[in-house]
């Protein structure tokens, strides 16, 4: 039986460069992966999936894949077809929205498709993100990324930067990489320490 699955982590847990090997691993075995991001995730371009360690691919958009599918009629491209798909993976998960999770359910219980689910399970604030939340309620299989903190124990949150020191207030949503968010232990994210000096 396929299952929903949500693999989370802090920034840096090599999430993405996860969410790319398993694609990978479909590739080479001659199935038929599709990889999917929502359109709010922008920074690597318009259709790339990026690592930190460089390993990138092109992808597609959850909502043009949540359309495609709900109109079939009007599919042109093949990738969309759920006939031929054997896995859908989707990156940066924490921004799809909670009818967005509850469609890619729909696809593992009606199609058989095992669907992957990758992305940050909190924001800067420590307070679940929607796609997060509902993942973390309906999905079969929940497994953590893990990362660690500069002091070596276990990173669990993302700590928003700026001048070198935490930002306690925003909007919830903001793009940014190393130069921006920090993976942090519990402790030293309520201290408000992001480096050993500080």
């Amino acid at each position: 039986m396929a299952k929903l699955y949500f693999r989370y982590g802090a920034m840096g847990s090599s999430k993405t460069a996860n969410a790319l090997m398993v694609r990978y691993n479909y590739l080479e075995k001659g199935q038929h992966p599709l990889l999917l991001k929502p359109k709010k995730e922008n920074r690597d371009g318009k259709t790339t999936i990026k690592s930190r360690i460089g390993i990138e691919a092109e992808c597609y958009f959850v909502e043009d894949f949540i359309e495609a599918t709900n109109h079939p009629s009007q599919i042109s491209d093949p990738s969309f077809c759920l006939n031929n798909l054997d896995a859908i993976i989707v990156d940066e998960a924490q921004f799809l929205t909670k009818s967005q999770v509850d469609f890619l359910s729909d696809i593992v219980d009606d199609y058989n498709i095992p669907v992957l689910c990758y992305g940050l399970r909190t924001d800067f604030l420590s307070n679940f993100f929607d796609g997060s939340q509902r993942l973390m309620e309906i999905a079969d299989v929940i497994e953590e990324v893990p990362t660690v903190c500069w002091c070596g124990k276990k990173a669990q949150f993302n700590a928003r930067i700026s001048n070198n020191k935490i930002v306690r207030d925003g909007e919830q949503f903001e793009l940014g990489g190393n130069e921006s968010y920090v993976a942090l232990c519990r402790k030293h994210y309520k201290e408000g320490r992001i480096k050993k000096d500080n």
